[in-house]
This record gives C-alpha cells, structure tokens and sequence, in this order.
C-alpha cells in the first residue's frame, strides 16, 4: 500500500467521525441540577399531537386482540390528554409573549348565551318591578311576618320519602314535619290557615321514592306544582347530618330572568327567614339553568386566618322542574292557572334555546 492511499483512507474516516459528531449535536438536551451541579439530561421527546391520537385509534379499532384493543384505547386517550394539555400550554405561553396584542379570548357558544329573547323577561326597570312589588310575597319581604311551614307527603310514604322531608326540616328552620294520613290537601289548607303557617310544602312519591313538589302560600297562594329528580341525601354525598346546626341559613337564587322565573324566585326566598344567621356560616342556592332549578345547602369554612374561603356541602341534593303555576290555594278541580306546560310541551318547548324561567 503507498503512502498516498493511507492518507485517503485516513481523511475518509476522519470525514465520517465528524458527520456523527455533528449529528450528536443536534439533539436537544435539557440541562438539570443536581447536588449544585449542572447535568445533561437525556433528549426531550415531542409532545403527542392529535394526529399521533388519531393514529393510535385506528390502529385500536383494527386490532382483532380485545385486550390489546382496549389496552391501545386506553393508551390513546392518555395521549389526547397531553396533546390537549401541550397545545393549552402553547396558546397560553403565545398569548404571555405578545402581551396586549394577543387575539381576544374566545368564549365558546351555549344553550343559555344563545338564548331567545322572551316577552316576559325582565330587564330590571322600576316600572317592569311595581306589581311585582305588590304580588302575594310583598307582606313578607316587608317582615310583616316570619315563614312557618308545614311539610308532608302523600298517604304512607316510603321510607326515602320520610328521611327527605326529615332533612328538608333540617334544612328549611321553623318548619315541622306532619304525616297527611287520610286527610286532604284542601283539609290541610283550611287547618294551617287557622293556625297560622305560612307555606305547605306536600311531597309526592313515584315509583317509592320522591317524584314530585306540591308548594303551597298562604293564606291566598299562588301554588307551585314541580318535577322532583335526582334526590340525594346526607348519607349519598358521604356527610352527617349532625352538620346541620339550627342557624337561620344564608338564601341564594341565581338566574330567574322572566315574570315567572321572578315569581318563583320570591316564592324560594319566603320559605326562609329573612335575617340569616351569619355566625352558622349556612348557605341555601336555587340555581336555574335552561328551565332546571338545582337545590344546594352549604357552609363556607375559612382557612389561613381568613384569607381564603371554601365551600363545604352538607346536603340534601335535589333538581326541581316547573310543571304549573296555579292562582290561589291548590284545587285541582275549578283552579285557574297562570302558567302549565302540562299538555302543551311540543307547543310551549319549540326550541332548545327557548326557556321560561
């Protein structure tokens, strides 16, 4: 071999040594500290993307291995997870970098912002609030007098049906608890007039256990007539009602809007004292959403000497739907209704963006 191969040979080798070398340097690395020193940490991988979920998906489905497809299924939406969370990640860091000239948040479109425009919705004008003012609740929100209810059920109920009313007195203060027997609502309603309750709240069973509320003013109505749904007691959400002390509770009603929404808003607020008791730290909520009355009872706790607050549910847990509302007490037989959906849903519920409360 003469000397001038060598020399070809040896640059030959030397060429590729430093094609791997710069192909090394090309790998990110991250740096961490250990102990004070500064280490290289193995190369970052990239974030999964939505094509990467994509893919892993079809390969699940065309897997004929149930096993192996549910384990790839289950691999794949862990990926939509971090390619969801990277992608969150990178638009917040985006947004951070150009400051004021960020592109405005976008607020994605619902059912309630895209509500229709109701006849009866009230915009909060005085001259829209004087009958309002001067409806059947007027007495009370001028504390001529202080709520006493009477609570009961139909004939024999069920053993859910007596543990939630037991909590509804737990919950509602200055309200007793009567079994009906084989009394009538109109007999019961002439009885508490002359002994000075102020509200009937009746309980009706479906199917053994809790299916509708039958709310009754006195002396002179209106009458209440809802759906009852999704009862949770105490004991369901894992608390004790020992929690419940007998302070007068905090009232909340969000998100009444129209004529009636008011009505039944005001209807809420008179089942409870008007002066809460601020030291029981009780809260009472009646949310509406899309025509759905969610019924809430918490107590707000306070943590680091009062800097910060949290929310502590005590139960019970229940979903009203407006059926009817009926002028005066309740007769099923001559009442006039100011409002029903009875019989008329397809009519009354003619879009999903139409609501009535």
């Amino acid at each position: 071999m003469s000397d001038s191969d060598s020399e070809l040979e040896y640059e030959e080798v030397g060429d590729e040594g430093e094609e791997e070398e710069e192909e090394e340097e090309e790998k990110p690395k991250v740096a961490t500290i250990i102990k004070g020193k500064r280490v290289l940490s193995a190369p970052v991988s990239a974030a999964p993307t939505k094509e990467d979920y994509l893919g892993l998906m079809a390969k699940a489905n065309k897997e004929p291995n149930r096993f192996k497809k549910r384990m790839d299924i289950a691999r794949a939406k862990k990926m939509k997870q971090k390619a969801k969370k990277a992608e969150q990640k990178r638009k917040r860091e985006e947004a951070e970098a150009l400051g004021e000239d960020a592109p405005p948040k976008q607020v994605p479109n619902t059912l309630e912002s895209l509500r229709e425009p109701d006849p009866t919705e009230i915009s909060g004008e005085m001259y829209e609030m004087v009958d309002i003012f001067h409806d059947e609740f007027a007495p009370y929100f001028d504390q001529s007098y202080f709520p006493k209810i009477v609570i009961t059920s139909s004939q024999n109920p069920n053993l859910k049906t007596r543990l939630f009313m037991k909590e509804l007195e737990r919950v509602i203060p200055n309200s007793e608890v009567f079994l009906r027997r084989n009394s009538t609502i109109k007999k019961m309603v002439k009885q508490c007039k002359e002994k000075g309750y102020t509200d009937i709240i009746v309980i009706n069973e479906h199917q053994k256990e809790p299916g509708s509320l039958l709310l009754c003013h006195l002396p002179e109505g209106p009458t209440f007539f809802f759906k009852l749904s999704n009862v949770k007691l105490t004991k369901h959400i894992k608390r004790d009602w020992k929690e419940i002390t007998s302070h007068r509770p905090e009232v909340i009603t969000t998100n009444f809007k129209t004529r009636a929404g008011v009505m039944i808003g005001r209807m809420f607020c008179s089942l409870f004292h008007q002066v809460p008791q601020f030291t029981g730290r009780r809260v009472v909520t009646f949310h509406n959403q899309r025509d759905y009355i969610f019924f809430r009872h918490h107590r707000y706790e306070f943590k680091k000497n009062g800097e910060k607050a949290a929310l502590r549910e005590l139960g019970p847990r229940f979903t009203l739907k407006l059926k009817s509302i009926q002028k005066g007490t309740f007769d099923s037989k001559t009442g006039e209704y100011e409002w029903i959906i009875t019989n008329k849903r397809h009519k009354m519920e003619s879009s999903r963006r139409r609501f009535h409360l």
